[in-house]
């Protein structure tokens, strides 16, 4: 990962060839997390070429000792799918309600238990702290790894899984109230 390292230092010097060979090098995964997201191969085209732009103008904004240049481009791709999903639907106004974009409502009935549900995930986040609040939603909703978590919250990776693990457990017991 040391050459995406130093083809990022190069971009920020507007170097052309290594931005092009930092796309030969990224672009079939940051593709993939973007389908992954969007469910459409044409939205997912779409949305890489603006992760790349992102890419190109904000080159100097990675810092290596945030995590892996792999980590910084995938956040970039995550979180620009997740804007567009976010555009589509600015009604959402919850976790579950603002990601499982595949479920289609099959009435007013269905629609309130869904808000309801979606009003009780929101209050049982807000029990844990911030940070693993914020864990596991990176985790569970936007698809971070335990270890990509752990680099960017810099503690070790069985720290991590340990958070993720008594998080799930306290929303659980929050949940069955």
């Amino acid at each position: 990962m040391d050459e995406l390292a130093t083809l990022l230092g190069r971009v920020v010097l507007r170097d052309r060839a290594a931005f092009t060979r930092l796309y030969d090098l990224t672009s079939a995964k940051l593709f993939a997390i973007a389908l992954r997201i969007l469910r459409d191969k044409g939205d997912a085209d779409e949305a890489l070429q603006e992760v790349y732009i992102k890419v190109w103008r904000r080159a100097e904004r990675y810092q290596p000792e945030q995590g892996s240049p792999m980590t910084w481009l995938a956040a970039i791709a995550r979180n620009h799918a997740i804007d567009l999903i976010r555009a589509r639907k600015p009604e959402a106004s919850s976790i579950e309600e603002a990601f499982d974009l595949a479920a289609e409502s099959a009435g007013p009935e269905e629609d309130a238990i869904n808000a309801s549900e979606g009003r009780r995930i929101d209050r049982c986040m807000q029990t844990l702290e911030s940070d693993k609040a914020e864990a596991v939603r990176r985790a569970y909703v936007e698809g971070l790894s335990y270890q990509e978590l752990a680099d960017t919250y810099k503690v070790p990776l069985n720290t991590m899984r340990t958070w993720l693990r008594r998080s799930l457990i306290k929303l659980r017991e929050c949940l069955e109230q």
